[in-house]
């Protein structure tokens, strides 16, 4: 089981000017929420960068929203290579801005310890940027990460995925959410506390668990509380614990049923384990992925983050009184959402395409393949540099991020090419022959004179597909899974129009773990990346069953 961490804050304050409104367009639930900053598009320091989302491929904005413990709110501005640091006790104030490397484009960022981390499949430590008016901030890949750093990340799914040998096991045993009723353990280091020690034990009936917080310095003295939801109990991860007591714990209401909405939450239980206050939160089809959406704040406000084709916002969820019977459930006067448009499954076209007979072993070990494929980059493999710039994208060029500076050296992954279709080794044939890889210019026209996949070409090659299916294609030849919890792998989460991701198991920690191709998540390449269930399914994922693919 992963180990995971929690520091406890000292108090700051949110202050300054700030806009109360109702969250009644774009979130799922009628609610107020006070607008702590507002960031239009832009590269200046009072904006943000957002890549527009195409046919195929999901908008790209902020990917973590972090409220460390000094009082400052760090946003990470992944479009633009840099962090924004904004003042949490005047946060309408101009943020300071700091560049990251160009090497280095991470998914995630946390601060323990006075420390500055970020993750990009890997921990990094930043260290002090000098000064200027746009400081490049160093950065130490750290190779022996602490437990604290570790829990941190894994609150969302930043954390290392299974292995090799565990994904295709799993597959082998076509293993799906049958194995989530095992003890999930967590180390919690409370600032005012001391270490806590946390066992999360799920009650056999799924929906709920008990939680047990044990201090590490009066063994004896223990705390309890009880999750409890109406469907099926998701991820646990508690987020931050006071200097109260109070414990800020995401949890996730997932039913069987995948037509019915699956609901996130941030809940707040007193120290005398009392269900204090439910902050529900507001995932939506319309907005960008963002890997920490969510955080809390020194004083115990729990922090949102929005992005979409507009701009960004940081928000201050209110919370709302706790039902009578303790379980979390629909909130209640939930406003209607429409679904996003090519959202409906498509109707059966009567496509025909040759495939290969498959099994999930074998979609699993194709998808590894892509993943795990070793190169080297040649000079003729780069492309110029600078590189060509892509229309419609300020500063993106033609070259995926992860192959930036990468001439001569070994690299992981195939890369992300928009429109591509083709096999990992006839991938690995055409590099060796000097062809250009890569291309993430998406707002274009697909190049010929390149190499790699995108995300849906990617799933069709790990199904054995003769040709490439898009997204809006793979509701034709596949089924929609009643139930989301029924999903095996070698399965798919697929949101028409927008992007799909091929299911590899569920964790032990009750996140899903997918293998994808994509631009902001996997930085330009085939990844694996670990997900809460409940995000996906609120952003219009789709749970999906390819009709070809044999068990064994």
């Amino acid at each position: 089981m992963p180990v995971r961490f929690l520091r406890s804050a000292r108090s700051a304050r949110l202050a300054g000017a700030a806009l109360l409104v109702a969250l009644a367009a774009a979130p799922a639930v009628a609610q107020q929420a006070e607008v702590v900053r507002r960031l239009g598009l832009g590269t200046g320091r009072d904006a943000i960068g957002v890549t527009p989302p195409a046919p195929d491929v999901e908008g790209t904005g902020p990917a973590a929203l972090f409220a460390a413990p000094d009082g400052k709110i760090y946003l990470l501005d992944q479009v633009n290579g840099r962090i924004l640091s904004i003042d949490g006790s005047r946060p309408t104030g101009t943020p300071e801005a700091m560049r990251l490397p160009d090497d280095l484009v991470p998914q995630d960022l946390v601060a323990v310890k006075d420390q500055l981390y970020v993750w990009d499949g890997r921990v990094h430590a930043l260290g002090t940027a000098p000064k200027g008016e746009e400081p490049v901030l160093q950065a130490r890949a750290v190779a022996a990460v602490d437990d604290a750093t570790r829990s941190a990340f894994a609150q969302m799914g930043s954390q290392t995925p299974s292995s090799e040998d565990e994904a295709i096991g799993a597959a082998g045993r076509s293993a799906g959410a049958d194995e989530l009723g095992e003890p999930i353990r967590q180390f919690v280091a409370s600032k005012s506390l001391g270490p806590i020690d946390v066992e999360i034990l799920p009650r056999k009936d799924a929906k709920g668990a008990m939680v047990e917080l044990r201090r590490q310095d009066a063994p004896l003295e223990s705390r309890r509380f009880e999750i409890k939801v109406a469907d099926r109990l998701g991820a646990v991860e508690i987020l931050d614990v006071t200097g109260k007591g109070d414990s800020f714990v995401f949890t996730e209401s997932i039913p069987l049923k995948a037509e019915e909405k699956a609901w996130s939450y941030v809940v707040r239980y007193a120290a005398n384990g009392s269900l204090a206050a439910v902050y529900d939160l507001p995932i939506t089809g319309d907005q960008f992925p963002s890997r920490r959406f969510v955080t809390v704040s020194p004083e115990g406000k729990v922090l949102y983050l929005r992005s979409d084709a507009t701009g960004v916002s940081i928000l201050d969820l209110k919370g709302r009184k706790p039902p009578k019977n303790g379980i979390l459930a629909a909130p209640p006067n939930p406003v209607q959402i429409a679904r996003p448009a090519g959202a409906d499954d498509a109707l059966d076209q009567g496509i025909v395409t040759a495939i290969r007979p498959g099994t999930r072993v074998g979609a699993i070990q194709t998808g590894l393949a892509f993943e795990g494929l070793k190169w080297k980059v040649t000079p003729q493999n780069y492309g110029p540099d600078p590189d060509r710039a892509c229309v419609g994208f300020d500063g993106r060029t033609r070259r995926p991020a992860y192959l930036q500076g990468k001439v001569g050296q070994e690299v992981r992954g195939v890369p992300y090419c928009w429109g591509c279709f083709g096999s990992f080794v006839t991938f690995k044939r055409q590099v060796d022959r000097g062809i250009l890889a890569g291309n993430w210019c998406t707002r274009e026209n697909p190049r010929r004179d390149v190499v790699g996949v995108d995300c849906s070409a990617f799933v069709s090659q790990c199904w054995g597909l003769s040709r490439h299916y898009t997204t809006a294609d793979i509701p034709s030849i596949t089924e929609r899974l009643a139930n989301p919890w029924d999903l095996k792998p070698g399965d798919a989460l697929n949101k028409p129009g927008s992007h799909v991701m091929l299911f590899v198991k569920f964790t032990p920690d009750r996140k899903v773990e997918v293998l994808e191709a994509a631009t902001g998540g996997c930085n330009g390449r085939v990844c694996r990346n670990v997900y809460p269930l409940s995000v996906l399914l609120g952003r219009g994922y789709h749970p999906v069953r390819y009709k070809a693919l044999r068990d064994q």
